[in-house]
């Protein structure tokens, strides 16, 4: 979603759409304190941050110290289009993570399904720091 190159941020459907996002590290943190919790309720709910592409958008030009423009590519519309054509063209049955499957991942957090739903638990272990996506950013420069 991010390009650094051109300095821009490439979205489908609405910029303004709530995002969730954490690191594999906080990710496995998290689930490892859970996991220790006797008292781990069934569902938990975290992400180390909210953003919108717009929150992207300042996160790249924070890390960068570039600016960065929005490139909105279409309507979740034709990225679903997107995905079935690429189903069709590279079924790629066999294969653990399909081409598609990424695509039909953005798809589904562009279009709010899989927004996490609030209050989020990240408060319960408060030792865990949360990675900002901003920091993510500054480390894959």
């Amino acid at each position: 979603m991010i390009l650094s190159g051109p300095r821009r941020v490439v979205y489908w459907g609405d910029a303004d759409q709530p995002l969730d996002f954490t690191t594999m590290m906080n990710t496995a943190e998290f689930t490892a304190a859970a996991a220790l919790d006797d008292a781990t309720p069934r569902y938990l709910r975290v992400a180390g941050e909210v953003a919108t592409i717009r929150g992207l958008q300042t996160a790249a030009e924070q890390a960068s110290g570039h600016r960065f423009k929005l490139l909105r590519v279409g309507g979740l519309g034709v990225l679903a289009t997107m995905i079935k054509i690429t189903q069709t063209l590279v079924p790629a049955r066999n294969e653990v993570f399909p081409p598609w499957q990424g695509m039909q991942y953005l798809h589904n957090m562009l279009s709010g399904q899989a927004k996490l739903a609030e209050p989020l638990d990240n408060a319960r272990y408060p030792g865990i720091r949360w990675t900002p996506v901003r920091a993510v950013l500054a480390a894959s420069k």
